[in-house]
């Protein structure tokens, strides 16, 4: 079907204006938190629309851009039936290598009060390990050096001196990452840098600003171009951005926004089903190790087995059977549930959500960027589990499969085309190393990845299970742990 510009784009119905920027405006964020902000202005107005800021590529800006910021979100149901949504919050895109200026004058603007982010965990130019901001990071280095900054720390603290400069209050830095205590972890960033740049602003930052943490949960796979087309046919207009998703969705909000602003500081996310809550820790710890966790063990696993979607591995009996064991035996008991939370049923509710047909979540696409993921995925379960006394096989498993992957030939000796900012250097080390007791310890020397401590208690059962994926396979190594 042609494009219909003249049907599909904003409505003539009166827009709020920008009361938030969000930087790295991809299909989660579209899918999800731009969703419950237009909810919240429909419930309880306020001006709230979004300005995006990409911080990579102009791609989403020059889709949006011919459709006047407007977008489909596309529900997808178990049944294969769809449901269709205008969200028409987003007003503006930015793309700041071609204009830092721009984004940057953006988000000094007093009138907005909160700047959200999803850049995904190597966005934040930190440690994994550790936490801490990498000073070493090429854009870090950049941003310590030039007015005009690179990265989402750079952006964040930029923007925050100008605001102090002018005399306005901060904005609310409200991450929505999947990252432990993500509010905190941004917190470091921001005022490791700005410590670096002007002490006296990181005291500013500090006592004015807000950093409350959240977790976000909800399934959003990658749009093709066979789904742009198709969903011309089914709705009767082009839309060359549209976000496709799963029904479930969650966000849980620490409710600590910058007091200046008052009962203006924020949207009424509660009006739109957000949970504002005191603690977002129990929350974050579920999602992280019994959805994120457990989503990281299918792709890596399933990817190698010849898995190519996360409904197509959990159809799998051995799958299937794997990942409740994963729930029920090495995640659950490894954290306090947040109270009134029925973590059993919580459990049952994700395997549904995983055995959607109609969700096309790839194996490849979740296995991105492993060796930022793992330390809060996996290896933080792992080290609670060892520390209690409790073995874990199926999680050391995950973390052999992991390795497996990243050396970048399949089981049948294809390539992977490896996703992940230390694929080379991981690529290189299991390449060089002969056996795989070498391939395990090299790839356990990653500091980024493991610490020295968490490494050396890895050692053996790590090499066991990898050995396992080597003489078996995948598929029946997992079987083995079932």
């Amino acid at each position: 079907m042609p494009a219909d510009p003249q049907k599909f784009g904003r409505s003539t119905a009166a827009q709020p204006g920008a009361g938030i920027v969000h930087l790295g405006l991809g299909a989660f964020f579209r899918a999800f938190g731009a969703i419950y902000v237009e909810d919240a202005v429909r419930i309880s107005g306020g001006d709230w629309g979004i300005i995006g800021v990409s911080l990579q590529s102009p791609g989403t800006r020059d889709k949006l851009a011919q459709q006047d910021f407007v977008y489909t979100a596309v529900t997808q149901n178990p049944d294969g039936g769809e449901t269709f949504r205008k969200v028409e919050i987003v007003q503006d895109v930015l793309v700041a290598p071609e204009n830092p200026e721009a984004a940057l004058a953006a988000m000094a603007n007093p009138a907005i009060r909160i700047v959200t982010l999803t850049v995904t965990e190597k966005g934040y130019c930190h440690d994994p390990a550790t936490g801490a901001l990498n000073f070493a990071h090429p854009d870090i280095v950049h941003d310590l050096e030039h007015a005009l900054p690179r990265s989402a720390p750079g952006f964040l603290v930029r923007s925050l001196q100008r605001r102090r400069n002018a005399g306005h209050p901060p904005f609310t830095v409200l991450t929505c990452d999947n990252l432990p205590e993500n509010g905190k972890l941004v917190r470091r960033a921001v005022l490791d840098l700005a410590r670096k740049l002007d002490p006296s602003l990181a005291e500013w930052i500090a006592a004015e600003g807000r950093f409350p943490s959240t977790m976000v949960d909800r399934i959003t796979p990658a749009t093709k171009p066979e789904d742009i087309d198709r969903l011309a046919q089914k709705i009767g207009y082009r839309d060359e951005a549209p976000v496709l998703c799963e029904p479930f969705r969650q966000w849980v909000v620490e409710d600590d926004f910058v007091p200046a602003y008052g009962a203006d500081a924020r949207p009424d996310l509660a009006a739109a089903g957000a949970e504002m809550v005191s603690d977002v820790t129990p929350y974050e710890n579920m999602k992280l190790r019994m959805l994120n966790g457990t989503h990281s063990s299918l792709a890596y696993l399933g990817y190698l087995a010849g898995h190519e979607s996360i409904a197509e591995t959990v159809a799998d009996p051995v799958f299937a059977s794997f990942v409740k064991r994963l729930w029920r035996e090495e995640i659950i008991p490894s954290f306090t549930p947040a109270e009134g939370v029925d973590i059993e049923a919580y459990a049952d509710a994700l395997y549904e959500r995983y055995s959607n047909p109609a969700i096309r979540h790839r194996t490849w696409q979740i296995a991105m960027d492993g060796s930022q993921k793992l330390p809060q995925r996996i290896l933080a379960t792992i080290a609670d589990n060892l520390a209690a006394g409790r073995k874990c096989p199926g999680l050391m498993l995950a973390v052999a499969g992991w390795m497996r992957y990243v050396s970048g030939l399949d089981e049948n000796g294809q390539p992977i085309d490896v996703k992940d900012p230390l694929a080379q250097r991981l690529r290189e080390l299991s390449d060089a190393a002969g056996t795989p007791e070498q391939k395990v310890a090299a790839l356990l020397d990653v500091r980024e990845v493991f610490s020295a401590g968490l490494a050396a208690d890895l050692s053996a059962p790590v090499t066991e299970a990898y050995v396992s994926i080597c003489e078996l396979g995948a598929r029946k190594a997992v079987g083995e742990i079932s």
